[in-house]
């Protein structure tokens, strides 16, 4: 399937940069037992500096600007256009009160121990309407963390219910960009595709919903909620409607920007205190943009060392039967999501190859296009360096691994996964 053969030498050597940044940033992290010690940033430039060592083929001149195109490449600097805006926006509505008052007003009348589990499914419905965890993230996680410090409970536990929850419904949104990449490339319809995926995603989140119930139990809110401002509410519920109605995800934080500052105004906050706060907000996601430039840029090198190649090859050498199938498109779309840390962009690179396999050992186009983005999803949830871990324990102020031990949905859909190719359904 590849006109290019690449040696397991030269392969190993093309993705060993992913290898050295997960052995200095998680397995020292594990070893030591504190993901606070090794910083994400450190471990990406050991591994950035490797990549362009190993890469062969190319000088030094042209490995540098290899890596510097794909850093600064157009899905990137958007990106950066996000955590700009985001971090604004945060640190404003903070600083006036917005979140605190949202806050206040979700433990006032959401029973304690339906907190934890109401959070999880509010990031379920809004990532499925808008189409889009990126989204999502950017709008619940400041009020997870606010309802974390309020309720003297675990940051990174509030963070992994609204990564979780955002990962579902971007999975099963019809306008979803996986969804739509998926089922274009395997020649499905949506409707299609969302009854065979349901199947997978239901069960997992059904149990999810159960253990943060469990989880939450402890956690007492409603005690340290005083008086509600329903005005300081507005922001979010701006941002929260217009990303409901499908408006880019930009507009949409710009959009709560100025309804922030809007009402600071009204309410006598100082417009240079306001112009403080957004740019503290902005500054605070300086070491957020760096990370994401130095892993596009070392993802970029593996690519062009014919790591993602390898790794295809690799995946697609052993297949036997329609489960074997199943599981050689599960595995296609994860590693290179792996590599690239973009699950749209992981789909449509194995999209054909995924279709070939589908055709040749009798898949349904529902059911490889369901892999696709369910797989995908998986692994985008699960490493530290995907954007939307990025984006939310950035502004939670937390390492990118902090998250891991309550990622109970992610890891529960991986199961479900496993389990609905094992158990393959004819239709």
């Amino acid at each position: 399937m590849h006109s290019k053969y690449i040696s397991t030498r030269a392969g190993l050597l093309a993705v060993s940069p992913i290898l050295v940044f997960l052995f200095f940033y998680l397995g020292t992290s594990i070893i030591i037992g504190d993901f606070y010690k090794m910083p994400i940033s450190v471990a990406l430039i050991i591994a950035s500096v490797w990549a362009v060592i190993i890469t062969r083929d190319h000088s030094l001149t042209e490995r540098i600007e290899i890596f510097s195109k794909k850093a600064g490449s157009v899905n990137i600097m958007y990106m950066v256009w996000i955590f700009v805006l985001a971090g604004g926006f945060a640190a404003l509505a903070k600083g006036i009160g917005a979140v605190d008052a949202t806050v206040a007003l979700t433990l006032k009348y959401l029973p304690s121990q339906l907190v934890v589990p109401g959070l999880f499914v509010a990031a379920c419905f809004i990532s499925m309407s808008i189409g889009t965890s990126v989204g999502t993230v950017v709008a619940l996680t400041p009020l997870a963390v606010e309802m974390a410090e309020m309720s003297e409970a675990s940051t990174p536990f509030f963070v992994a219910v609204i990564l979780g929850g955002a990962f579902f419904g971007d999975n099963l949104s019809f306008i979803s960009d996986t969804t739509i990449a998926a089922t274009r490339t395997q020649g499905c319809t949506m409707k299609d595709k969302f009854k065979a995926n349901i199947w997978i995603t239901l069960p997992p989140a059904i149990v999810t919903v159960m253990l943060y119930f469990l989880s939450g139990a402890q956690i007492e809110g409603a005690a340290l909620v005083q008086d509600v401002k329903l005005w300081l509410v507005v922001p979010y519920l701006i941002i929260i409607v217009c990303a409901i109605a499908g408006m880019n995800v930009t507009i949409v934080l710009l959009l709560g920007l100025i309804s922030c500052f809007a009402l600071g105004l009204v309410t006598g906050v100082d417009t240079f205190d306001m112009c403080t706060l957004i740019g503290n907000g902005i500054s605070g996601m300086g070491e957020l943009i760096i990370i994401t430039l130095l892993a596009s840029g070392m993802l970029g090198l593996i690519k062009a060392a014919g790591g993602i190649d390898y790794l295809l090859q690799i995946v697609t050498a052993r297949i036997s039967g329609a489960r074997g199938a199943q599981a050689a498109i599960a595995a296609l779309v994860g590693v290179v999501n792996l590599c690239t840390a973009n699950n749209t962009v992981a789909i449509l690179t194995v999209g054909s190859l995924s279709r070939t396999i589908s055709e040749r050992y009798g898949v349904s186009p529902r059911k490889a296009a369901s892999l696709l983005d369910t797989s995908s999803c998986i692994v985008q949830a699960i490493i530290p360096y995907g954007a939307q871990t990025l984006i939310a324990t950035g502004l939670a102020g937390i390492p990118a691994a902090a998250p891991w031990p309550y990622l109970y949905y992610p890891w529960l859909l991986a199961l479900a996964t496993i389990a609905s190719i094992i158990i393959r359904r004819k239709k």
